[in-house]
């Protein structure tokens, strides 16, 4: 056969480069002589005085066409390059290097371009005023039901979107697959009956940690089919190490952000353990938090940092508490005091720097703290109602902290607020709905903020020019029409090994179906509607179609016949003798003659002895 043609692109690209500059050279060196040409005709006309100032110096008109020629090398086409026309020099030739050095030489700039310099200004703007970098412009609502949305995830390309709520519902969205519709392409319910508390997909996007409200955590794939589910631990014994998995409800959960197969669940049973996907039979290792006086507490939320080495936990003793992942005995770093005790810390999550640490408190207030000195907080802020577990995170250039507000039935708008990392002052809020906002995310990659509410709503604030993909590519798309005509069209049954007369024909298509249907006089012609009214066209009108109407219809006929039986019977026995139709041709060479007896007319019954009277 033959072989496929194979380029030298760079070659290519190196060769079209030479030719457009020694087209460049050429067509400036003719421009180049013409000027000269005109500068010499207007030396003669002038005075012979002054012609040695204003006679054009070939010295800085070669260095201006060699720097020009430096300048468009590397990007110029194979077109002939068209530029600005040189004017002559009427100074001395020192002065005249120093004036071309400073002068722009090559083609005007197009519309709309800016320089680095107007770049520059714009980001330094944008970094004095933090408030221009949130992605709030536009909005979508993605329903997901009536109840509270408790959790959600988003893959590390950003490409798919899962909610979780107390309506024990996980849906999945697409975002590059859904239209203007927003409708969520599956929704099943990995845990039964169980609330969900926690959603996330792993490092790598390949599998779904699912956290709800029994003991059991379970890890989905992409498209929802289960992978593995942890195993249940012994309640009956005491010390929680020796138990292979939980043994009450589950609180939080997350991924490693390392190790791919790793991830991390905390429990009302006073542990939190790490499990290995591949083992679902046992944990890998457990950590026990304690509170002040030794006796076990109970754990709400747990995390990794961002490079895996701590594992973070905070609890109902309003304790945070941290581990070094491979010691699992004593605490690195601990605040005893961090949060109000009996109060549900609901969420911990470490900055992209891995320095500082945020922690949501039940107690409503959002602390920042410094695990290098734990004892004090870098900065709080107070007031944040919080009457659901409520979550925080960092923007993607780890300058804003965000979080939501709660609210109750008829009490006014859940909102998101902005904080500014370094001094904790206020910067934004926005109103997103008229009940709590329970869950937010802020995805690094698409610069979009994804926020769960307490009225089941999913919503994704983002900005047409600061934000990436996500919700940008759904909703320029629009609704696809439903085509009520495929639905009722039959289904094809497929059976190749069937005989050719018994084989159905395949179809082809839907759309070509529906035109030869159309062509069909018998398939196209329409039922004729039920008669109202006393009738019309020799059609009788009817009182319905139901078994009810119709015995109300004859109800009321009077069927009774008041004529003799023997009369009604007889009246056909005149007509079937003279003309024989049913029985009597078929047996008309058969059956013999009919002979009838001869009776004696009957005495009276007085001559009769007693024995004939009596009958038998």
């Amino acid at each position: 056969g033959k072989k496929a043609r194979t380029f030298d692109l760079e070659a290519m690209f190196e060769q079209t480069r030479r030719t457009a500059v020694e087209r460049s050279r050429k067509v400036l060196e003719a421009r180049e002589k013409e000027k000269e040409d005109q500068a010499e005709k207007e030396l003669r006309s002038a005075c012979t005085d002054s012609s040695p100032s204003v006679s054009s110096a070939p010295g800085p008109g070669s260095k201006v066409t060699q720097r020009y020629l430096d300048r468009v090398g590397d990007d110029v086409s194979e077109e002939e390059v068209s530029g600005p026309s040189m004017q002559p020099q009427s100074s001395a030739p020192g002065p005249a290097e120093d004036t071309d050095d400073d002068e722009f030489i090559g083609p005007p700039l197009p519309p709309g371009f800016k320089d680095s310099d107007d770049d520059n200004d714009d980001t330094e703007e944008e970094d004095n005023n933090p408030v221009k970098k949130i992605p709030d412009s536009h909005e979508i609502t993605l329903q997901h039901g009536t109840k509270t949305v408790s959790a959600l995830g988003l893959d590390p390309s950003g490409a798919r979107l899962i909610t979780g709520g107390y309506d024990y519902d996980v849906k999945f969205w697409d975002f590059a697959g859904m239209d203007a519709s927003l409708q969520a392409f599956r929704s099943l319910q990995p845990c039964e009956c169980h609330q969900i508390k926690s959603l996330q997909y792993s490092s790598t996007g390949d599998v779904i940690l699912v956290v709800s409200g029994n003991s059991q955590a379970k890890v989905l794939d992409r498209d929802g089919f289960p992978v593995m589910e942890c195993i249940k631990g012994d309640q009956y014994i005491v010390d929680m190490t020796n138990t292979k998995g939980h043994t009450a409800m589950l609180n939080s959960g997350c991924w490693h952000p390392k190790i791919k197969e790793e991830f991390l669940t905390c429990s009302n049973d006073g542990t939190v353990r790490t499990w290995d996907v591949n083992n679902e039979k046992k944990h890998k290792s457990v950590f026990k938090p304690r509170s002040i006086q030794g006796k076990r507490v109970i754990p709400t939320t747990c995390t990794y940092s961002r490079d895996g080495k701590l594992i973070a936990a905070g609890c109902q003793d309003g304790s945070i508490q941290i581990w070094d992942r491979n010691m699992t005995v004593h605490t690195k770093f601990h605040c005893r005091q961090a949060h109000d005790p009996g109060t549900d810390t609901s969420c911990l999550t470490f900055s992209y720097d891995g320095t500082v640490l945020a922690s949501r408190g039940g107690d409503d207030t959002l602390k920042l703290w410094d695990i290098r000195q734990f004892k004090k907080p870098l900065n709080s802020a107070e007031r944040l109602s919080s009457f659901f577990p409520l979550y925080c995170c960092f923007s993607p250039d780890d300058k804003i902290l965000v979080t939501g507000t709660s609210v109750k039935k008829g009490g006014g708008s859940g909102k998101l607020i902005f904080f500014y990392r370094e001094t904790f002052q206020k910067l934004y809020e926005i109103e997103v709905t008229d009940a709590s906002v329970v869950r937010c995310l802020w995805h690094p990659k698409l610069n979009q903020i994804m926020v769960g509410t307490g009225n089941g709503l999913a919503k994704v604030y983002y900005d047409p020019v600061k934000s990436q993909r996500g919700a940008k590519l759904c909703v320029v798309k629009t609704k696809r029409k439903e085509r009520q005509a495929e639905t009722l069209t039959q289904d094809y049954i497929i059976t190749p090994h069937a005989l050719p007369m018994f084989r159905e024909p395949r179809q082809r298509s839907t759309r070509k179906q529906l035109e030869k249907d159309r062509l069909d006089p018998m398939k196209s012609h329409k039922p004729e509607p039920p008669v109202a009214g006393p009738g019309r066209g020799g059609r009788v009108g009817t009182h319905g179609g139901t078994l009810s109407s119709y015995i109300v219809k004859n109800i009321a006929l009077d069927k009774t016949d008041d004529s003799n039986p023997r009369e009604a019977i007889l009246r056909h026995a005149k007509e079937a003798e003279e003309n024989p139709y049913w029985v009597a041709p078929a047996y008309a060479k058969t059956q013999p003659k009919t002979v009838f007896a001869e009776v004696e007319p009957e005495d009276d019954e007085t001559d009769k002895p007693e024995w004939k009277k009596r009958k038998i």
